[in-house]
């Protein structure tokens, strides 16, 4: 009787210890992430190196190649605080070249919020820091937004928080004189995409020596439309381009001769 209890409590024992390491290992596994959608032009280089960061570290990503102009209208982030790409995950909205720890931070803190925010396309930032760069860091900072538009630093990198951005990224209203426009130096590339609709033309172009910008696969805002009738895609051209409220901005554009 007494082998019977000991073997008995015995296998108890093991059984309990068994589920106990099987709750440990449960508890001590990461949580899946949720599914990150992601708004870009196809075209758009720094857009897949930013996706491809985001994937090695961890994040599922699914890529939506048509523009992310309306999504970003359609989910209330500010056109001050835009970007090249618009994300949504778990309901927050992602603009730009936020970095995936602030992503995973803003996810495990679930503040009350409209997500997160990196304005423009900040060399240094995640896919704005390829080799072409060489050791190049502008610093900039990553935003929290609220419903309303307002935001705060979430984290800044490279520098303290800069005055532009603690009074929220407003910017002077840059309105391009035809003298502006020829200050600036011609820059060459070949078209890759036009939308005529969002007012965006996608460049694969070469140094762009006012915005110290190496070659890259870029997308740029158009604010006068009639000048994307004089181009088609893979069209070789000249153009000049300055960064306005934050967006990277083509001013003039002509086909080389």
């Amino acid at each position: 009787m007494t082998s019977r209890l000991t073997r008995r409590t015995t296998l108890m024992a093991a059984a309990a210890a068994l589920a106990g390491a099987g709750w440990a290992a449960q508890a001590a596994s990461p949580k899946k992430l949720p599914v990150m959608q992601v708004w870009k032009d196809p075209n758009c280089g720094c857009c897949k190196d930013w996706v491809d960061i985001l994937r090695r570290e961890g994040l599922e990503v699914q890529t939506i190649d048509s523009g992310n102009t309306a999504m970003r209208q359609r989910l209330g982030m500010p056109m001050k605080l835009a970007s090249c790409h618009t994300a949504l995950i778990d309901g927050y909205v992602i603009e730009g070249h936020v970095n995936p720890t602030e992503i995973k931070r803003l996810l495990a803190e679930r503040p009350k919020a409209l997500g997160l925010a990196v304005p423009g396309m900040p060399i240094g930032s995640p896919g704005m820091d390829g080799p072409e760069y060489g050791s190049r860091r502008d610093p900039y900072d990553v935003l929290l937004v609220q419903q309303d538009g307002s935001s705060r630093v979430y984290q800044s990198y490279f520098r303290q928080a800069s005055t532009a951005v603690r009074e929220g990224f407003q910017r002077t209203q840059y309105n391009a004189t035809p003298q502006a426009v020829t200050a600036l130096p011609w820059a060459e590339a070949e078209v890759r995409r036009i939308d005529l609709a969002a007012g965006k033309i996608s460049l694969k172009h070469g140094d762009i020596k006012n915005l110290d910008m190496p070659p890259m696969s870029m997308v740029f805002q158009v604010p006068d439309k009639t000048l994307l009738g004089r181009v088609k895609v893979g069209d070789k051209v000249r153009f000049t381009a300055d960064q306005i409220n934050g967006a990277y901005t083509v001013l003039s554009i002509e086909p080389l001769p």
